[in-house]
Formats: C-alpha cells, structure tokens, sequence
C-alpha cells in the first residue's frame, strides 16, 4: 500500500513539475536568513559554522567561549552572538513581519527593522523573560537565572515569566506592578527568579555596562584585499597608458599609406 502512494506522489509531481512547491517534502527548511561573519569556534545544528551558511527555521546557534556570530535576516534586522552563547531562530517570516528567537544561555544584540504590520511582532525569549520590539536595538544576555535587557535606541517590552520577577537599581519604586515593562533609550532592566520586585520600573543604564554590552557582541565584519599603494599606483596610471597606446598604434596604421617608389635616374635609387 505505501510503495503503490509513493509511485502515486511520484506521478503527480511529474504532471506537476511547474508547481514545485506542490513536490517540495513538506519538512523543507524555510529560509531565515544568513550568517554573514563569525569568530571561531561557532556551531550551526552542531556543525561548524562558516560565513554565508544559510540560515533556517528551528536553526540553533552555538558559540564556545571565544566564539561569536553576525547574522542577518531576511527583513534586514541583524543579530550579533556573544561568546558562550546558544540561540534559536525559532521563525522569521519576513513577508507577515513574524519573528520569534529562543535564548537559553549568553548575550545578544539585535538590530531589528521597523514592524509596519498590525499583527507584526519581533520576540526574544529566556526560560523567564519575553521581549518584544517593533523596531529597534537592543541588547538582551541570560546567566545565572537573570535576564538583563538595555535598549540603545527605540522601545522595547519586557514581561517576566512564571515567578520571575522584574529587578532595578533604583531606590524608589512604582506602588503598582508594571506589566510589561517598557524600556526607552539609554534605560535597562533585570529580570530574575530570586529577587523580589523592590522595583518595578526601568532604570537608566550605567555607562560601563552599556559599554561591556557592545564590546561583548562585537563581530567584525571581513575585510576587502587590501591592495598596495605602489600596485593601486601602477595599475591607475598604467592602464589609461596602455589602452592610448593601442588606440594611438591603431589609429595610425589605419591612417598610414605607402608611396610609390620614384627611381631617380642619376642616383638609381628611389626618390
């Protein structure tokens, strides 16, 4: 009964073959995005990652602990992976504006486009935070049970799970709880399982932590071949030469003619 459904499919997929996402398995990968650099060592699905490998959904992201990744989505937002990190692009759907990414372990950046859809939404979870933009950079790292979130530019959404509770610095407090919370540029919150709420609203951002945060998710993106001043020199100056060269050398052997020989009678040679 199974082999005679598989010759079946394999007939329609013949009648069909101008409609091949009627034939495409139905647990094809749907394309995400890319990775665009990264600092070994890093892992995609376990296996070592290299600069243009594809990105798909439910790819995880793995980087050691001098490792780091630079990815971009298909919307043009672009993600930056700290060492001892573990992402998973769970979905992005660039055309519907549906981004979801899961992160269990380490620190992220994410440089997310606008959201212009009504039901567009772009999220990060931890095991006790969810975040949500609509277009925007931040960062976002979880370790030791504690999920801390800055906003460099735009506004970002921060509601804690289950018995997280949401943690600040700040001496005073809101007098009712703020759910979510809502971070504006330069403002920051921690997000934690063991901490009671002191504090219910976001704090500005120490200057150094802002710093730490952007050093952390640096990846440098590769270089062009640099090439010598000398060489840069010769090949500006000497390729216009060579080409009037030619078009000299050309010009006068279309233009020359050949006069005929006059013998002069005393002399008995030509002119």
């Amino acid at each position: 009964m199974n082999s005679l459904r598989s010759l079946i499919a394999a007939i329609l997929c013949v009648l069909l073959s101008p409609l091949p996402a009627v034939c495409a398995p139905a647990d094809s990968a749907q394309r995400a995005g890319e990775i665009k650099a990264l600092i070994p060592a890093a892992t995609r699905n376990a296996q070592t990652a290299q600069a243009k490998d594809a990105l798909a959904w439910n790819d995880l992201l793995q980087t050691g602990p001098s490792g780091r990744i630079r990815a971009g989505l298909l919307d043009g937002s672009i993600l930056s992976l700290g060492s001892s990190s573990e992402l998973r692009v769970v979905q992005h759907d660039s055309a519907s504006q549906q981004t979801v990414l899961e992160m269990n372990l380490g620190k992220l950046r994410s440089k997310v486009v606008k959201i212009t859809r009504p039901d567009g939404k772009f999220q990060v979870k931890t095991p006790n935070a969810v975040i949500g933009v609509i277009g925007t950079d931040f960062f976002v790292s979880y370790e030791g049970e504690r999920t801390t979130v800055i906003c460099y530019a735009g506004k970002v959404t921060v509601t804690a799970l289950g018995n997280a509770k949401v943690n600040s610095n700040s001496q005073s407090a809101n007098s009712a709880p703020v759910v979510p919370v809502i971070l504006n540029a330069g403002q920051m919150v921690v997000i934690s399982n063991d901490v009671p709420p002191s504090a219910l609203h976001a704090d500005s951002t120490p200057t150094a932590m802002s710093s730490a945060s952007l050093t952390d998710t640096d990846v440098p993106m590769p270089r062009p071949p640099v090439v010598s001043h000398t060489l840069a020199n010769l090949l500006i100056v000497g390729i216009p030469l060579v080409v009037a060269g030619v078009v000299i050398g050309v010009v006068s052997a279309k233009g020359s003619t050949t006069l005929p020989c006059v013998i002069n009678p005393k002399t008995k040679q030509c002119g």
